[in-house]
């Protein structure tokens, strides 16, 4: 049963995918290959302000919790690819970057705003989500990580 949301989940995000089905980076992903797993999932733009802070933030994450079973996925939702690609660019991010321009995920997750990240526990529970993101928040954001990381 548990295992099931995280096969919903995976469908959701999948189903983004399919304008690029097959794509390098598409929306198509199962998050049940996740199983077991912390899951940050980032949902951004590349003229969202805030966006370009969240992703150093991301990369920081990733880096330090990876061992512990934190696993990034960020979706993009830019109607051209190529925007995404210049922002990702500057960032250098080696997180999961999915592409997802029709916002069939993002409509799946009711995201409200620009970003907007999900936490899945490890049962594949979203635990917590947020709209936006400002440095002040950063530490109740990885908070919440280092609590559901602590968790088995």
């Amino acid at each position: 049963m548990k295992w099931q949301r995280w096969v919903r989940i995976g469908i959701l995000v999948m189903v983004g995918g399919a304008a690029q089905a097959g794509a390098p980076g598409s929306a198509s992903i199962d998050l049940a290959d996740y199983r077991g797993r912390v899951v940050y999932l980032d949902f951004w733009a590349s003229w969202c302000a805030p966006c370009r802070q969240s992703f150093p933030w991301m990369q920081t994450m990733k880096q330090t919790y990876e061992r512990e079973g934190l696993t990034v996925v960020a979706v993009n939702l830019d109607q051209q690819r190529s925007a995404a690609d210049r922002f990702l660019e500057k960032w250098h991010p080696d997180f999961d970057v999915r592409f997802d321009p029709q916002g069939h995920a993002a409509e799946a997750f009711n995201v409200k705003g620009l970003p907007a990240s999900v936490i899945i526990d490890r049962h594949g529970v979203t635990r917590f989500t947020h709209i936006g993101f400002r440095p002040v928040d950063a530490a109740t954001y990885e908070a919440q990580l280092r609590q559901i990381l602590a968790e088995k």
